[in-house]
This record gives structure tokens, C-alpha cells and sequence, in this order.
């Protein structure tokens, strides 16, 4: 059957690839055009949305409001506010939304060129079609309309990450490596599963330490513009996060118990993970970085609480499977599957927001399909990191 599919693929790649590309250029041409004007200039509630909570925030924090006990909705730990304050701490709103809007449009750009280099891509085309990837996602525009900030983590981290597997472990490469991660911490939901790897870092302690004393030492510095001590700021905190992790999202563990009514379950079940996903990259420490982006990714996405914008760290498993397809062809298939894989994946990370909304009547189907799929690929890439830590253990 792998021997038959590639066959159909060599035979017709010349047809089916440009028109993937078209597709995908269609998607992020509408999308991103819309949500770009949604983040500068809508005036309506949900214009920059999630930028406009931040930016209350941000400046509440540092006037020395309890903005833990005021707002409900601030569901980042004390760092994120020094980090975050560079693009809204000294601006108003408006100028603050085009700052982001700029900011935005670099960061994607980052993110495209560094995905596309690390894809694997030979042709013109196949480079586009990995850039298109990342920006045709529904995911992609729904970040960019609310201003929301996984598009400034991921180039960070993962830039990060790369630099610390491939460079010599000199000072300045540490701590280079040590502050992008420590950057694309603001967002811990997602890049705090990450860190496992630079703590197994194969012979390296202090990209590890680096990234720790930074955040303790951004932590304190954000504590000093609060009444409350630390303590009581992780944990106001916490009990905001708390509260809306088993209210909203969906496709992870915190609506899951919800759901059956054991939300007090969901924050032990995903530290339970978290413990598991370490102990599965110190394993595994030595195979493909892509193998542990994709695994990670998956596994943070479906552990704790995210929305649908959050589904961008799914473009990491995708481009995973792209680097498998393009390795060649294996006896096992392998190849063949990888690439039938993301062919699934495309058409799912571009299905509209709106269908996740509770009031849809599609959302069973939305987030089924989605974490249906999430799975299968969590299952390829899995066996595929055991495969290879087998091969070079031999």
C-alpha cells in the first residue's frame, strides 16, 4: 500500500502541490487581511480583544493595582508583565495596537522563515507551501485579530531551542538560547512543556540555570510594583486560571473534567502529564529536536487550558511530519504515512473559529475531529522518536 500511494503521489505532485498552495494562498490572503484590520482599526468589542486585556493589565500592574483581585481575566503569572511591558507599558491603547500589529508582522515573518528552513523544503514551491502552512491556519488570524501572543512566542522559543541543541554551548551561545526562552515564557501554558528539553540538554546545566534565575529575578522585579508578596500573587494567579480553564477552551484536560463534573481534577492531571512528558524527553534527549517540537506541542495543547488560537502550536507537529515525508523513502512507509498525515492535518487547522463557538452546533464535531487527529499524529510521532532512539542506541 506505501509503494502504491507514493506512486500516486510521484505522478501527481506536479498538479496536486500547486493546487495545495492556491488553496492555502486563498485562506491566509482572506484571513489574515481581516484579522489584521481587526486588530488596528474595529472598534467593536471584539477588536484586539485579548490585546486590550492585556494592555489593562499591564499598566495596572506597574500603577500598583491588585490586578489579581480586580481582574479576573489576568491569567498571567507575575513575569509575563515586565516582558510584556516593551510593547504596551508606555503606549496608549491605539498606538499600542499598531505597535502589535508591526510587531505581529515580524514575528510571523520569523516564524515563517525559520519553519521553511528547518522543513526540509527543496523546491520554490515546497518552501512556499510550508510558509503558507503557518499563515493560511485559522488559528494564525484568530491570534493576530485578538492580539493575542502565541505568534511572539513560538519564533522565540523555537529559535531558542534550536540554538541550544546545534550550537557549542559557549557563554554567549547560552545565553543567547537561555533569553529567548526566558522571552517566550510570558506565555507559560504553552512554552513552560518545553523547558524539559532545556533542562535534559545532552551535557549542559546552564542554559537550564540561565533561564531559571531569569525568571525568579523577572518574578521578583514584577513583585516590588505589588502590595501582595510573591506567594500571594502565584497564587491569585492560579485561582484566576483556575477559574476559567474549566469555563472555557476546548480539546484539553481542564474542560474534560469538567465536563463530568471533577473540575477540581484537572490542574493534578495536568502536572501528571507534564511529570510524564519529562520523563519521556529525558529518554528520548538525543533524538530529532522537530520529533520533540511535534510530541510537546500536541501534548501542551491538550493538557491545559488553551483556546482556539492556541491551536497554532499544532504548525509544529505538521512541519514534523513534513521533514519525515521529505527524508526519503523508507521500508517501513513511514514517509508515505507522515505525508498522509498533514494532508489530514491541512484542512482541519483551517476550518473557521466560529464553528468553536458553545453556541455552534457543530462544536462536538469541531473539537472531536480536531483532537481525533491531534492524536493519531501525537501516536506517528511517538513511534517514530522510540524508533529512533533505537537506531542510535544500536
Amino acid at each position: 500500500m506505501p509503494a502504491a500511494l507514493r506512486a500516486w503521489w510521484l505522478e501527481r505532485r506536479v498538479v496536486v502541490l500547486p493546487a495545495a498552495v492556491a488553496v492555502l494562498a486563498l485562506f491566509a490572503l482572506l484571513k489574515l487581511g481581516s484579522e489584521f484590520w481587526r486588530l488596528v482599526a474595529d472598534t467593536g468589542v471584539y477588536g484586539a480583544i485579548d490585546l486590550h486585556h492585556l494592555h489593562t493589565q499591564v499598566h495596572r500592574w506597574f500603577a500598583g493595582s491588585p490586578v489579581y483581585a480586580e481582574l479576573h481575566n489576568a491569567l498571567y503569572p507575575p513575569a509575563s508583565y515586565p516582558i510584556l511591558w516593551p510593547l504596551l507599558g508606555w503606549l496608549d491603547f491605539i498606538s499600542a495596537r499598531w505597535l502589535w500589529a508591526g510587531s505581529s508582522a515580524v514575528m510571523l515573518g520569523w516564524l515563517a522563515w525559520l519553519i521553511v528552513r528547518e522543513s526540509g523544503a527543496e523546491t520554490r514551491l515546497e518552501r512556499v507551501f510550508v510558509a503558507l502552512l503557518l499563515l493560511s491556519m485559522n488559528a494564525t488570524g484568530v491570534t493576530i485579530g485578538n492580539g493575542q501572543l502565541i505568534v511572539h512566542c513560538l519564533p522565540v522559543l523555537l529559535t531558542g531551542m534550536v540554538l541550544l541543541r546545534r550550537r557549542r554551548g559557549e557563554w554567549r551561545d547560552d545565553l543567547l538560547a537561555a533569553s529567548l526562552i526566558l522571552v517566550a515564557l510570558v506565555k507559560p501554558n504553552i512554552t513552560a512543556f518545553f523547558f524539559w528539553a532545556v533542562l535534559f540538554c545532552p551535557g549542559r546545566l546552564r542554559p537550564a540555570v540561565l533561564v531559571i534565575s531569569g525568571y525568579l529575578a523577572l518574578t521578583l522585579f514584577a513583585a516590588a510594583f505589588q502590595d501582595a508578596g510573591v506567594p500571594a500573587l502565584i497564587a491569585g494567579w492560579l485561582r484566576n486560571s483556575a477559574g476559567v480553564s474549566a469555563r472555557l477552551g476546548y480539546g484539553n484536560l481542564d474542560i474534560w473534567f469538567a465536563d463530568v463534573g471533577l473540575s477540581g481534577w484537572g490542574i493534578p492531571a495536568s502536572l501528571l502529564v507534564l511529570g510524564m512528558l519529562g520523563v519521556w524527553t529525558y529518554v528520548h534527549r538525543d533524538v530529532d529536536i522537530w520529533l520533540f517540537f511535534g510530541v510537546t506541542a500536541i501534548v501542551a495543547r491538550m493538557a491545559v487550558y488553551h483556546m482556539v488560537y492556541d491551536d497554532l502550536l499544532v504548525l509544529l507537529p505538521m512541519v514534523a511530519l513534513f521533514r519525515i515525508a521529505k527524508r526519503g523513502e523508507a521500508a517501513d512507509g513511514s514517509d508515505v504515512l507522515a505525508g498522509l498525515l498533514l494532508a489530514v492535518s491541512v484542512p482541519a487547522m483551517l476550518a473557521p473559529a466560529r464553528l468553536q463557538f458553545q453556541s455552534s452546533p457543530w462544536l462536538p464535531l469541531f473539537a472531536a475531529g480536531h483532537v481525533g487527529v491531534w492524536l493519531v499524529v501525537l501516536l506517528f510521532l511517538l513511534r517514530q522518536a522510540w524508533i529512533e532512539r533505537k537506531f542510535a542506541r544500536a
